[in-house]
């Protein structure tokens, strides 16, 4: 079941039932602790675990090269960039990242998952050059919980604020508000018309259907 995720990072959290997992398989599973990303520093030790070529669980071992680093569609790559939606912020590291790595864990030498193994430099000019999602990064996509039956309503009308318009009139993407209902949640907490949401608990907004699937999470 698909709890979470974020079309942009190319990320998903998938949760599978326990009575779906049979006892060799449970007993093999070690719960994996969530590291920082941020204290990583360059030149430090890490390890990628994955499914590399689909021939079963392999490890490859590396050191972090770089920190904050953003590839772009056109494979260059360039400076991590904060303020964009749609940027990922990347590790870079010499590790092996090859087909069927993506998805697996970056571990420090703590054990301690610091990325998401995501995509690698493929060229006959290079070599050594893989990528992983930093950890905290996403960190709001990872914290997933389950949809309640009554969720709450903010008491708003609202319209997608998409990147076209926010080039052109300077705003930011996400979801503008255009009407307050009088006495309503949003009105209660302050929002008001022409105001645009960015944020919903910590996780970025950028449609209307966002801010309706987030709002579907929560109790009045």
């Amino acid at each position: 079941k698909v709890k979470g995720y974020d079309s942009e990072r190319d990320l998903a959290v998938v949760a599978v039932s326990l009575d779906d997992i049979d006892s060799d398989t449970m007993d093999a599973i070690t719960i994996a602790t969530i590291g920082n990303s941020d204290d990583l520093k360059v030149g430090a030790q890490v390890v990628a675990i994955g499914n590399a070529l689909g021939y079963g669980q392999s490890v490859t071992t590396g050191i972090v090269s770089a920190k904050n680093r953003q590839l772009n569609s056109d494979d260059t790559v360039g400076d991590y960039d904060s303020d964009s939606n749609s940027a990922t912020n990347l590790i870079q590291t010499d590790a092996a990242i090859n087909p069927g790595n993506s998805g697996g864990a970056l571990l420090n030498m703590n054990g301690e998952v610091v990325g998401i193994n995501s995509a690698k430099l493929a060229s006959t000019a290079v070599e050594g050059i893989g990528y992983a999602i930093a950890i905290s990064d996403v960190t709001d996509t990872l914290e997933t919980r389950d949809k309640v039956d009554n969720h709450g309503v903010l008491g708003i009308t609202v319209k997608s604020v998409d990147s076209a318009v926010s080039e052109a009139y300077g705003v930011p993407e996400g979801v503008l508000v255009r009407d307050v209902t009088e006495g309503g949640a949003a009105d209660e907490a302050g929002i008001e018309a022409k105001s645009i949401i960015t944020k919903f608990a910590g996780k970025v907004v950028t449609t209307k259907e966002q801010l309706v699937d987030f709002l579907s999470y929560y109790e009045p």
